[in-house]
């Protein structure tokens, strides 16, 4: 299906980050639709676990945050129902990043037998994770959308543009999976740090504090969080019914465009070694 339509392994071109969608488009969806169904295969509830899990983690937050610590967000009525959606959307955000980011030193690590296949596009393992990543965003801004409408009594119609504001995160996060999957062949301890990243981009973002709310002299930690700005506009968008920062967004979709072409340059220039050392 995809012979012949292999370049040099070491070769990067313009459009070559975007190869899964101009020549392995099918590819690219099976293995994203595999990758999902894979996740839920051998459990009783199969893909409503994607639905029960977001309920679950939001449930657990909420107890810890907003009834134990009583945090409360500045702006709103001081409900816990207001802070737990709060809450909810910066663990969207978060919880797609940080599957991406997870993932991605096995990407190449985990797949030998692929590695092995000169016919086989090892440049499309990064988009699946990201579209899985994304089917399981999705299903949390459903749950979010029911649960807002039965805890505060409304859905934001500007919802609609949470996926416009995901598509910046997701170009960076196609980049942290070339990056990451091409040097954890190299250096394996990779993937020992990505999940105390993970932690640390969680607890060092606005997902569970707003940077207003913060001491001057910590703010800009957490203004540099790549997931601050992201987090901030899908509240905008998901709970406060505003547009986005159009401009602050298309910034941060081109910084993000750069980087995810220079993790895929680093991919495509390391490939021809993960042979040998795998």
């Amino acid at each position: 299906m995809i012979a012949g339509k292999v370049r040099d392994a070491g070769g990067v071109t313009l459009a070559g980050p975007f190869d899964a969608w101009l020549q392995y488009r099918s590819l690219t969806w099976e293995m994203a639709k595999r990758d999902v169904l894979g996740r839920y295969r051998e459990a009783s509830f199969g893909l409503l676990w994607s639905l029960i899990s977001p309920f679950l983690m939001l449930l657990i937050y909420t107890l810890a945050f907003g009834y134990i610590l009583k945090a409360r967000w500045p702006g709103t009525t001081g409900s816990t129902a207001d802070y737990s959606m709060l809450l909810f959307i910066g663990l969207i955000v978060h919880g797609f990043f940080a599957e991406c980011l997870g993932r991605a030193p096995g990407l190449v690590v985990g797949n030998p037998s692929l590695v092995k296949r000169i016919v086989f596009p090892l440049q499309v393992l990064p988009w699946m994770v990201v579209l899985s990543a994304l089917f399981h965003a999705m299903a949390n801004s459903l749950v979010f959308m029911l649960l807002n409408l039965g805890m505060r009594g409304q859905v934001e119609p500007t919802l609609l543009l949470l996926p416009v504001v995901l598509l910046p995160l997701a170009l960076a996060a196609l980049g942290v999976g070339w990056l990451l999957s091409a040097l954890s062949v190299f250096l394996r301890d990779i993937g020992q740090v990505t999940g105390v990243l993970a932690t640390a981009l969680l607890f060092l973002s606005s997902a569970i504090v707003p940077v207003d709310a913060l001491p001057e002299q910590y703010r800009m930690v957490f203004m540099l969080n790549p997931l601050t700005f992201i987090i901030d506009q899908a509240r905008e968008v998901a709970f406060w019914g505003r547009f986005p920062d159009w401009g602050g967004l298309g910034l941060y979709a081109l910084g993000a465009l750069a980087f995810a072409y220079f993790g895929y340059a680093v991919f495509q220039k390391s490939r021809p070694g993960f042979a040998d050392v795998l």
